[in-house]
């Protein structure tokens, strides 16, 4: 196929309704194209806090919701401690003539929430909580979604739904892994710390780094990744989080370094960690993942009302996005190079 012969119907449905499939809803329905987004958890959802850089800002505007965000009291600061080998030192986000950039340590519930009530405004219509069985493919091109709630037919499908790579699997496309299994454990404790209340810090030892934060007045955040495939204590706390008290119970993630290569086909795109993923040190993790939805958008939209010829959409796409990818990977392992004991696999 060449043209856009087969895509009958300008709807499409977004399966996830994290940053990057809200983002790609919101674009779309500005347009005013049918929306449905799939969405399997009830809301608000246990998500690690995020860390957004200042760059986030001009994204937001373009979304419509820079007002909701800076209006939410998210916790602001101007750079994150680093502490690579002996010294720590601060790595501001820099500035201009309006003065320093300030990030956002958003929480993570809250801001989701922001991006769906503003898809939802814009018309969006959100099934939730509901699951996506399978997509339905006919000569060669995704043309709907199965779903616990019946068949939602589409002119494309966007994978929003995170590192479970959902469609990736059902069409079995290749998924290149370019690191040992990687996980992430994460947790809260509440009391006080006031050196972790200015700014975020960044901490690497031997077995791997620890990254801890102020998320909310007297709550802290901590992360925790092993080089290699260790198991973590049971109320485990960061040295600097002794005397807190640990809140809830300790979670994980699989950010293992990925990236499927066909993030996009006829009739599908891929987004967000769906489409690739790196471990928390490569940073910009919700800036890359509302990117990516946007990404996805602005071409479904060229297809449909400008003629773009759907063949090149899918291969500018799958370009972006791979290089976006190997960009970043070649920074990590330099990063994790430069470490006094960096892992053997690097």
């Amino acid at each position: 196929m060449t043209g856009n012969s087969k895509i009958s119907e300008t709807n499409v449905v977004i399966i996830g309704s994290g940053p990057s499939g809200a983002a790609a809803a919101i674009l779309l329905a500005k347009m005013g194209w049918r929306v449905v987004i799939v969405e399997r958890e009830t809301f608000p959802r246990d998500r690690p806090g995020e860390t957004l850089h200042p760059g986030i800002e001009p994204l937001l505007e373009q979304l419509g919701v820079a007002a909701q965000i800076l209006s939410a009291d998210f916790l602001r600061h101007e750079g994150n401690w680093v502490k690579w080998s002996s010294e720590s030192t601060f790595v501001p986000f820099g500035a201009d003539e309006r003065g320093k950039w300030r990030g956002f340590q958003a929480w993570r519930s809250h801001f989701d929430a922001i991006l769906q009530n503003q898809a939802i405004e814009l018309g969006v219509e959100i099934r939730q909580p509901c699951r996506a069985l399978h997509p339905v493919v006919r000569e060669n091109r995704i043309v709907g979604v199965e779903t616990s709630d019946g068949f939602l037919p589409s002119s494309f499908i966007i994978d929003a739904a995170g590192s479970g790579h959902w469609l990736a699997k059902q069409l079995t496309l290749p998924i290149q892994t370019y690191s040992p299994r990687l996980i992430a454990y994460y947790g809260y404790a509440s009391g006080d710390c006031p050196i972790r209340d200015d700014a975020p810090a960044i901490v690497a030892d031997k077995s791997g780094w620890t990254w801890t934060a102020r998320v909310r007045p007297q709550l802290y955040q901590w992360t925790r990744l092993f080089f290699a495939n260790e198991t973590i204590e049971k109320n485990w706390l960061p040295e600097e989080f002794q005397g807190l008290i640990p809140k809830g119970k300790i979670g994980a993630a699989d950010v293992t370094w990925r990236v499927v290569p066909a993030c996009a086909g006829l009739g599908y795109f891929i987004v967000g960690d769906a489409a690739a993923v790196l471990d928390p040190a490569s940073s910009h993790g919700v800036l890359k993942a509302i990117m990516s939805g946007m990404m996805a958008a602005h071409l479904i939209i060229q297809m449909v009302n400008k003629g773009a010829i759907e063949l090149q959409a899918i291969q500018a796409y799958r370009q972006w996005l791979n290089n976006w990818f190997g960009q970043d990977l070649a920074k990590l392992r330099e990063l994790y190079g430069t470490l006094p004991h960096p892992p053997d696999w690097i």
